[in-house]
């Protein structure tokens, strides 16, 4: 019997690896997405789910407006729990105030829309935000937010249905190798697939394929918290909340002038130390999400990060989310650890062979930015 030969296979079904196999099979493809579990369990459904370029840098912000155009025609197809609620940073002291009015600049010029508010008018829009820690604020009515749990599953159903996708699930690849001008794919059931190109989005998992690479690669892992309340209905958050905090660690507020003379005040430095930055979002049946922490971990010392989650830091984010919303302590019901690759260069691409590409370590900007980079690519793979 021939065996069939694909025009592209991806290794790993989350985000990264989904988003490659739609822009291909648009594109006519015939395209093979293989999945080691039994679903995508990793970053694409640990993360935050907030949709947000203006927290970007100038080059992957293009990524991420791109990808909320395509957000915008998926989500006129069908419900892929996108909403579309825009996102607010909120100042709490001077310097913040000041990085905001510098951004809105930056994303003038970069023509993406966006509005400053006065103190009053963010504590109007969003009324529930303790008004002694409003400043000002910018808001970015165009992004989205979106149900990390379910999104994942919605799109590779999508690219099975509508685009013709084959997805497989329980395929752990433990070989891929070009031959002849063709790429080998084999699996732990050794069964054996072959293809024109292959492009593996592995996440952190780094121990079944071409460790060595890994090894060397620069990536680092990091693990955050997150926790969740139950249904909140006296609260109506309206946005991804993002807060000053934030403003102190994203980095399109890194391209602002000032950021080189942000100084961390005594209070905030426990709370830098570990990563913490203070989001909120609101699901659709009042529960709330708060985080997130960073820890990091390289490659060879993944392990050390461990699995379970430090009440510690927990509490830290419980009493800094306290200041900008009144949360009671006893509504907190759920907390769970999220884990990302990342690279210094804001993703890791290494190609093994002509036809054979690593692209992984996207960081915390995978669910913004992957449907945009991953067409940017495919176009370029196949122009």
């Amino acid at each position: 019997m021939m065996m069939k030969k694909y025009d592209l296979i991806i290794v790993g079904a989350g985000i990264m690896g989904t988003f490659h196999a739609l822009h291909a099979a648009k594109m006519g493809k015939k395209v093979l997405l293989l999945e080691k579990d039994n679903r995508p369990v990793g970053s694409t459904i640990q993360n935050f789910g907030q949709v947000v370029p203006s927290g970007l840098d100038a080059y992957w912000q293009k990524f991420g407006i791109r990808s909320l155009e395509i957000f915008d025609e998926l989500q006129a197809e069908a419900d892929f729990t996108l909403v579309k609620n825009g996102s607010v940073y909120i100042a709490s002291d001077e310097e913040e105030l000041n990085l905001i009015n510098e951004v809105a600049e930056l994303h003038n010029k970069a023509g993406y829309t966006q509005e400053v508010l006065s103190k009053t008018a963010t504590k109007v829009l969003f009324p529930d935000i303790n008004s002694d820690y409003i400043k000002g604020s910018i808001f970015y009515p165009k992004e989205y937010s979106v149900n990390s749990s379910e999104f994942i599953y919605k799109l590779i159903a999508y690219c099975v249905e509508k685009l013709g996708v084959d997805y497989r699930n329980h395929t752990a690849v433990i070989n891929v190798e070009e031959q002849n001008g063709e790429v080998k794919v084999e699996t732990a059931a050794r069964e054996v697939f072959l293809s024109e190109k292959v492009i593996i989005c592995s996440g952190y998992v780094f121990n079944l394929l071409f460790p060595e690479i890994y090894r060397n690669s620069g990536l680092i892992v990091s693990k955050l918290q997150i926790m969740k309340t139950l249904p909140l209905k006296q609260f109506n958050l309206k946005a991804n909340i993002l807060t000053g905090l934030t403003i102190r660690r994203y980095e399109s507020f890194e391209e602002c002038p000032s950021f080189a003379k942000l100084k961390t005040p005594n209070h905030l430095l426990e709370l830098k130390k570990w990563g913490i930055h203070i989001l909120f979002k609101q699901l659709p049946d009042g529960s709330i999400i708060v985080g997130d922490s960073h820890e990091y971990a390289g490659v060879s010392e993944v392990e050390n990060l461990g699995l379970g989650v430090s009440d510690y830091i927990n509490d830290l984010m419980k009493n800094a989310a306290e200041l900008i919303l009144n949360i009671p302590r006893r509504s907190y019901t759920q907390t769970w650890a999220g884990y990302y690759a990342q690279h210094p260069e804001g993703i890791f691409e290494h190609k093994i062979s002509e036809n054979i590409e690593i692209r992984t370590g996207i960081g915390g900007k995978g669910m913004t930015t992957s449907a945009g980079y991953a067409e940017a690519k495919i176009n370029q793979l196949f122009r």
